[in-house]
Protein backbone atom coordinates (compact mmCIF):
# COMPACT_ATOMS: atom_id res chain seq x y z
CA UNK A 1 0.00 0.00 0.00
CA UNK A 2 2.82 2.39 0.87
CA UNK A 3 4.56 1.48 -2.39
CA UNK A 4 1.40 2.27 -4.34
CA UNK A 5 1.17 5.63 -2.57
CA UNK A 6 4.74 6.47 -3.48
CA UNK A 7 4.09 5.55 -7.09
CA UNK A 8 0.94 7.65 -7.12
CA UNK A 9 2.81 10.56 -5.62
CA UNK A 10 5.57 10.19 -8.20
CA UNK A 11 3.02 10.17 -11.04
CA UNK A 12 1.30 13.19 -9.55
CA UNK A 13 4.57 15.11 -9.35
CA UNK A 14 5.46 14.20 -12.91
CA UNK A 15 2.02 15.25 -14.13
CA UNK A 16 2.22 18.54 -12.21
CA UNK A 17 5.65 19.26 -13.68
CA UNK A 18 4.34 18.45 -17.16
CA UNK A 19 1.39 20.77 -16.79
CA UNK A 20 3.49 23.57 -15.34
CA UNK A 21 6.00 23.43 -18.17
CA UNK A 22 3.86 22.41 -21.13
CA UNK A 23 0.64 24.42 -20.78
CA UNK A 24 2.32 27.83 -21.14
CA UNK A 25 4.24 26.44 -24.12
CA UNK A 26 0.97 25.22 -25.65
CA UNK A 27 -0.57 28.65 -25.11
CA UNK A 28 2.44 30.33 -26.71
CA UNK A 29 2.26 27.92 -29.62
CA UNK A 30 -1.43 28.74 -29.98
CA UNK A 31 -0.62 32.46 -30.18
CA UNK A 32 2.09 31.82 -32.74
CA UNK A 33 -0.33 29.73 -34.78
CA UNK A 34 -2.97 32.46 -34.68
CA UNK A 35 -0.38 35.14 -35.51
CA UNK A 36 0.90 33.18 -38.49
CA UNK A 37 -2.62 32.90 -39.91
CA UNK A 38 -3.31 36.56 -39.17
CA UNK A 39 -0.16 37.69 -40.99
CA UNK A 40 -1.34 35.87 -44.11
CA UNK A 41 -4.66 37.68 -43.86
CA UNK A 42 -2.91 41.02 -43.29
CA UNK A 43 -0.69 40.58 -46.34
CA UNK A 44 -3.75 39.82 -48.46
CA UNK A 45 -5.11 43.21 -47.30
CA UNK A 46 -2.01 45.08 -48.41
CA UNK A 47 0.12 45.05 -45.26
CA UNK A 48 3.78 44.61 -46.16
CA UNK A 49 6.16 42.07 -44.69
CA UNK A 50 8.35 44.86 -43.35
CA UNK A 51 5.40 46.42 -41.52
CA UNK A 52 4.47 43.06 -40.02
CA UNK A 53 8.06 42.45 -38.95
CA UNK A 54 8.26 45.84 -37.25
CA UNK A 55 4.79 45.59 -35.70
CA UNK A 56 5.09 42.14 -34.15
CA UNK A 57 8.72 42.04 -33.12
CA UNK A 58 8.85 40.67 -29.55
CA UNK A 59 5.02 40.79 -29.26
CA UNK A 60 3.43 38.14 -27.04
CA UNK A 61 0.09 37.91 -25.19
CA UNK A 62 -0.28 40.46 -22.40
CA UNK A 63 -1.83 38.88 -19.30
CA UNK A 64 -2.90 42.25 -17.86
CA UNK A 65 -4.96 42.94 -21.00
CA UNK A 66 -6.64 39.55 -20.70
CA UNK A 67 -7.41 40.20 -17.02
CA UNK A 68 -8.88 43.63 -17.72
CA UNK A 69 -11.02 42.30 -20.57
CA UNK A 70 -12.34 39.53 -18.34
CA UNK A 71 -13.42 41.99 -15.67
CA UNK A 72 -15.57 44.16 -17.94
CA UNK A 73 -18.93 42.36 -17.47
CA UNK A 74 -18.47 42.55 -13.69
CA UNK A 75 -18.46 46.34 -13.47
CA UNK A 76 -20.81 47.64 -10.84
CA UNK A 77 -23.13 50.42 -11.88
CA UNK A 78 -22.88 53.58 -9.79
CA UNK A 79 -25.38 56.41 -9.60
CA UNK A 80 -25.07 59.42 -11.86
CA UNK A 81 -24.21 61.78 -9.00
CA UNK A 82 -21.23 59.62 -8.03
CA UNK A 83 -20.16 59.24 -11.65
CA UNK A 84 -20.42 62.99 -12.21
CA UNK A 85 -18.32 63.83 -9.18
CA UNK A 86 -15.69 61.29 -10.19
CA UNK A 87 -15.43 62.49 -13.78
CA UNK A 88 -16.16 66.22 -13.66
CA UNK A 89 -14.06 67.70 -10.88
CA UNK A 90 -13.47 71.39 -10.37
CA UNK A 91 -9.90 70.89 -11.58
CA UNK A 92 -11.14 69.31 -14.82
CA UNK A 93 -13.44 72.28 -15.39
CA UNK A 94 -10.66 74.78 -14.65
CA UNK A 95 -8.23 72.96 -16.93
CA UNK A 96 -10.90 72.87 -19.61
CA UNK A 97 -11.30 76.64 -19.46
CA UNK A 98 -7.53 77.15 -19.51
CA UNK A 99 -7.11 74.85 -22.52
CA UNK A 100 -10.07 76.48 -24.24
CA UNK A 101 -8.44 79.91 -23.95
CA UNK A 102 -5.02 78.56 -24.90
CA UNK A 103 -6.35 77.03 -28.13
CA UNK A 104 -9.33 79.28 -28.81
CA UNK A 105 -8.27 80.53 -32.26
CA UNK A 106 -7.67 77.02 -33.53
CA UNK A 107 -10.84 75.76 -31.83
CA UNK A 108 -12.98 78.51 -33.39
CA UNK A 109 -11.49 77.72 -36.79
CA UNK A 110 -12.48 74.07 -36.36
CA UNK A 111 -15.93 75.06 -35.08
CA UNK A 112 -16.51 77.23 -38.13
CA UNK A 113 -15.43 74.46 -40.48
CA UNK A 114 -17.38 71.58 -38.93
CA UNK A 115 -20.24 73.28 -37.11
CA UNK A 116 -19.40 71.64 -33.78
CA UNK A 117 -19.06 73.97 -30.75
CA UNK A 118 -15.50 74.46 -29.55
CA UNK A 119 -16.49 73.74 -25.95
CA UNK A 120 -17.85 70.32 -26.91
CA UNK A 121 -14.56 69.42 -28.59
CA UNK A 122 -12.66 70.49 -25.47
CA UNK A 123 -15.07 68.62 -23.20
CA UNK A 124 -14.54 65.34 -25.07
CA UNK A 125 -10.80 65.94 -25.00
CA UNK A 126 -10.91 66.50 -21.25
CA UNK A 127 -13.05 63.49 -20.38
CA UNK A 128 -11.20 61.08 -22.66
CA UNK A 129 -7.59 61.92 -21.76
CA UNK A 130 -7.56 64.86 -19.29
CA UNK A 131 -6.65 67.20 -22.16
CA UNK A 132 -4.02 64.87 -23.60
CA UNK A 133 -2.27 63.94 -20.35
CA UNK A 134 -3.53 60.35 -20.04
CA UNK A 135 -3.58 58.65 -23.42
CA UNK A 136 -2.75 55.13 -22.20
CA UNK A 137 0.55 53.32 -21.82
CA UNK A 138 -0.24 49.95 -23.38
CA UNK A 139 1.52 48.87 -26.55
CA UNK A 140 -1.35 49.11 -29.02
CA UNK A 141 -0.30 46.27 -31.32
CA UNK A 142 0.28 43.95 -28.37
CA UNK A 143 -3.08 44.82 -26.80
CA UNK A 144 -5.06 44.30 -30.00
CA UNK A 145 -3.17 41.11 -30.85
CA UNK A 146 -3.82 39.76 -27.36
CA UNK A 147 -7.54 40.50 -27.58
CA UNK A 148 -7.83 39.06 -31.09
CA UNK A 149 -5.96 35.88 -30.14
CA UNK A 150 -7.93 35.47 -26.91
CA UNK A 151 -10.96 35.03 -29.10
CA UNK A 152 -13.85 36.48 -27.09
CA UNK A 153 -14.37 39.10 -29.82
CA UNK A 154 -11.87 37.89 -32.39
CA UNK A 155 -13.51 39.33 -35.51
CA UNK A 156 -13.84 42.77 -33.92
CA UNK A 157 -10.27 42.99 -32.69
CA UNK A 158 -8.73 41.50 -35.84
CA UNK A 159 -10.47 44.25 -37.78
CA UNK A 160 -9.08 46.86 -35.36
CA UNK A 161 -5.61 45.30 -35.57
CA UNK A 162 -5.65 45.44 -39.38
CA UNK A 163 -6.59 49.11 -39.21
CA UNK A 164 -3.79 49.72 -36.70
CA UNK A 165 -1.28 48.13 -39.09
CA UNK A 166 -2.49 50.45 -41.86
CA UNK A 167 -1.86 53.42 -39.56
CA UNK A 168 1.63 52.17 -38.83
CA UNK A 169 2.37 51.42 -42.48
CA UNK A 170 1.22 54.91 -43.45
CA UNK A 171 3.76 56.47 -41.12
CA UNK A 172 1.16 58.33 -39.09
CA UNK A 173 2.83 57.24 -35.85
CA UNK A 174 6.17 55.66 -35.00
CA UNK A 175 6.16 52.08 -33.75
CA UNK A 176 7.64 52.98 -30.37
CA UNK A 177 4.99 55.69 -29.89
CA UNK A 178 2.05 53.50 -30.89
CA UNK A 179 0.42 53.28 -27.48
CA UNK A 180 -3.08 53.55 -26.10
CA UNK A 181 -5.59 51.98 -23.76
CA UNK A 182 -5.61 48.25 -23.01
CA UNK A 183 -8.67 47.92 -25.29
CA UNK A 184 -7.08 49.65 -28.29
CA UNK A 185 -8.28 53.27 -28.00
CA UNK A 186 -5.55 55.66 -29.01
CA UNK A 187 -4.48 59.27 -29.22
CA UNK A 188 -5.69 62.33 -27.35
CA UNK A 189 -9.28 61.69 -28.40
CA UNK A 190 -9.11 57.90 -27.92
CA UNK A 191 -10.22 56.75 -31.35
CA UNK A 192 -10.25 53.05 -32.09
CA UNK A 193 -8.18 52.33 -35.23
CA UNK A 194 -11.27 51.86 -37.43
CA UNK A 195 -12.64 55.20 -36.18
CA UNK A 196 -9.30 56.76 -37.08
CA UNK A 197 -9.72 55.37 -40.62
CA UNK A 198 -13.19 56.86 -40.96
CA UNK A 199 -12.87 60.17 -39.17
CA UNK A 200 -9.27 61.26 -38.60
CA UNK A 201 -8.24 64.45 -40.41
CA UNK A 202 -4.88 65.71 -41.63
CA UNK A 203 -5.82 69.28 -40.79
CA UNK A 204 -2.36 70.83 -41.10
CA UNK A 205 -1.60 69.15 -44.42
CA UNK A 206 1.62 67.42 -43.40
CA UNK A 207 0.52 64.05 -44.76
CA UNK A 208 -0.18 62.53 -41.35
CA UNK A 209 -3.41 62.20 -39.38
CA UNK A 210 -1.73 62.73 -36.04
CA UNK A 211 -4.18 62.40 -33.15
CA UNK A 212 -1.29 61.80 -30.76
CA UNK A 213 0.47 65.17 -30.76
CA UNK A 214 -0.90 67.60 -33.38
CA UNK A 215 -3.63 69.78 -31.88
CA UNK A 216 -5.12 70.79 -35.21
CA UNK A 217 -5.52 67.15 -36.24
CA UNK A 218 -6.89 66.17 -32.82
CA UNK A 219 -9.58 68.87 -32.73
CA UNK A 220 -10.54 68.49 -36.40
CA UNK A 221 -10.79 64.71 -36.11
CA UNK A 222 -13.10 64.94 -33.07
CA UNK A 223 -15.26 67.56 -34.78
CA UNK A 224 -15.41 65.51 -37.99
CA UNK A 225 -16.53 62.45 -36.00
CA UNK A 226 -19.41 64.40 -34.47
CA UNK A 227 -20.36 66.08 -37.74
CA UNK A 228 -20.40 62.79 -39.66
CA UNK A 229 -22.55 61.24 -36.94
CA UNK A 230 -25.22 63.90 -37.23
CA UNK A 231 -24.28 66.96 -35.16
CA UNK A 232 -26.73 69.80 -35.88
CA UNK A 233 -25.26 73.24 -35.27
CA UNK A 234 -28.74 74.70 -34.80
CA UNK A 235 -29.24 72.87 -31.50
CA UNK A 236 -27.46 72.65 -28.17
CA UNK A 237 -26.98 69.18 -26.68
CA UNK A 238 -29.75 69.68 -24.10
CA UNK A 239 -30.82 71.36 -20.86
CA UNK A 240 -31.20 70.42 -17.23
CA UNK A 241 -34.84 70.52 -16.14
CA UNK A 242 -37.12 69.66 -13.26
CA UNK A 243 -40.12 67.42 -13.79
CA UNK A 244 -43.43 67.22 -11.89
CA UNK A 245 -43.74 64.35 -9.43
CA UNK A 246 -46.67 62.86 -11.33
CA UNK A 247 -44.90 62.53 -14.66
CA UNK A 248 -44.71 58.96 -15.96
CA UNK A 249 -41.15 57.68 -16.01
CA UNK A 250 -42.02 55.62 -19.07
CA UNK A 251 -41.80 58.93 -20.94
CA UNK A 252 -38.05 58.97 -20.25
CA UNK A 253 -37.33 56.80 -23.27
CA UNK A 254 -35.29 57.14 -26.44
CA UNK A 255 -38.49 56.30 -28.32
CA UNK A 256 -40.50 59.21 -26.88
CA UNK A 257 -39.67 62.50 -28.57
CA UNK A 258 -41.86 65.59 -28.39
CA UNK A 259 -41.58 69.28 -29.29
CA UNK A 260 -39.98 71.18 -26.43
CA UNK A 261 -43.14 73.22 -25.75
CA UNK A 262 -45.18 70.06 -25.31
CA UNK A 263 -42.89 69.03 -22.45
CA UNK A 264 -43.35 72.50 -20.96
CA UNK A 265 -47.12 72.09 -21.10
CA UNK A 266 -46.68 68.81 -19.22
CA UNK A 267 -45.04 70.67 -16.36
CA UNK A 268 -41.35 70.37 -17.19
CA UNK A 269 -39.41 73.46 -16.02
CA UNK A 270 -35.98 74.67 -17.10
CA UNK A 271 -33.37 75.13 -14.40
CA UNK A 272 -32.46 78.50 -15.91
CA UNK A 273 -36.07 79.62 -15.42
CA UNK A 274 -36.42 80.50 -19.10
CA UNK A 275 -37.52 78.59 -22.16
CA UNK A 276 -34.62 78.54 -24.66
CA UNK A 277 -35.10 81.03 -27.49
CA UNK A 278 -35.97 79.60 -30.86
CA UNK A 279 -36.23 76.01 -29.61
CA UNK A 280 -39.98 75.72 -28.89
CA UNK A 281 -40.58 73.23 -31.70
CA UNK A 282 -37.29 71.38 -31.40
CA UNK A 283 -37.85 67.65 -30.98
CA UNK A 284 -36.39 66.54 -27.65
CA UNK A 285 -36.58 63.61 -25.29
CA UNK A 286 -36.45 63.25 -21.54
CA UNK A 287 -33.44 61.63 -19.85
CA UNK A 288 -33.67 60.72 -16.16
CA UNK A 289 -30.34 58.97 -15.52
CA UNK A 290 -31.19 57.58 -12.09
CA UNK A 291 -34.76 56.55 -12.79
CA UNK A 292 -36.59 59.44 -11.19
CA UNK A 293 -34.10 60.17 -8.40
CA UNK A 294 -32.17 63.40 -8.83
CA UNK A 295 -31.43 65.03 -12.14
CA UNK A 296 -33.48 65.23 -15.33
CA UNK A 297 -32.66 66.57 -18.79
CA UNK A 298 -34.31 67.37 -22.08
CA UNK A 299 -31.90 66.44 -24.87
CA UNK A 300 -31.76 67.08 -28.60
CA UNK A 301 -30.50 64.91 -31.43
CA UNK A 302 -26.99 66.13 -30.61
CA UNK A 303 -27.14 64.06 -27.44
CA UNK A 304 -27.63 61.00 -29.66
CA UNK A 305 -24.56 62.07 -31.63
CA UNK A 306 -22.48 62.13 -28.44
CA UNK A 307 -23.85 58.65 -27.68
CA UNK A 308 -22.38 57.45 -30.98
CA UNK A 309 -18.99 58.19 -29.41
CA UNK A 310 -19.79 56.30 -26.20
CA UNK A 311 -23.10 54.50 -25.62
CA UNK A 312 -23.41 55.63 -22.00
CA UNK A 313 -26.02 58.20 -20.96
CA UNK A 314 -23.74 59.10 -18.05
CA UNK A 315 -20.87 59.81 -20.44
CA UNK A 316 -22.97 61.85 -22.88
CA UNK A 317 -24.57 63.93 -20.12
CA UNK A 318 -21.18 64.66 -18.58
CA UNK A 319 -19.76 65.74 -21.94
CA UNK A 320 -22.66 68.16 -22.32
CA UNK A 321 -22.47 69.51 -18.78
CA UNK A 322 -18.69 69.96 -18.87
CA UNK A 323 -18.96 71.79 -22.19
CA UNK A 324 -21.47 74.19 -20.61
CA UNK A 325 -19.15 74.90 -17.67
CA UNK A 326 -16.17 75.45 -19.98
CA UNK A 327 -18.08 77.92 -22.14
CA UNK A 328 -19.98 79.93 -19.57
CA UNK A 329 -17.93 80.68 -16.47
CA UNK A 330 -14.46 82.00 -15.63
CA UNK A 331 -11.69 79.83 -14.18
CA UNK A 332 -12.06 79.18 -10.46
CA UNK A 333 -15.85 79.51 -10.30
CA UNK A 334 -17.18 77.11 -7.69
CA UNK A 335 -18.65 73.92 -9.07
CA UNK A 336 -22.23 73.18 -8.04
CA UNK A 337 -23.18 69.58 -8.70
CA UNK A 338 -26.35 69.38 -6.63
CA UNK A 339 -29.56 68.60 -8.57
Amino acid sequence: MRQMSKMSMTKFCLLFAFLTVCIPSAQAASFESWLSDFKVKAQSRGISKSTLLSAFQDVSPHQRVIDLDGKQPERKKIGFETYLRNVMSQNRIDQGRINFQKNKYLLYKVEQQYGVPAQVIVSLWGIETSYGKNTGGFDLIQSLATLAWEGRRRDFFEKELLAALEILQGGHVQRQDFKGSWAGAMGQNQFMPTSWKRYAIDANGDGHKDIWSTQEDIFSSSANYLKENGWNQNYPWGWQVSVPSNIQLSLASAKVKKPLMEWVRMGVHFSSGQIPNGQAQTSVRLVVPDGGNGRAYLVTSNFETILSWNRSDYFALTVGLLSDFIASQPTGTALHLNP
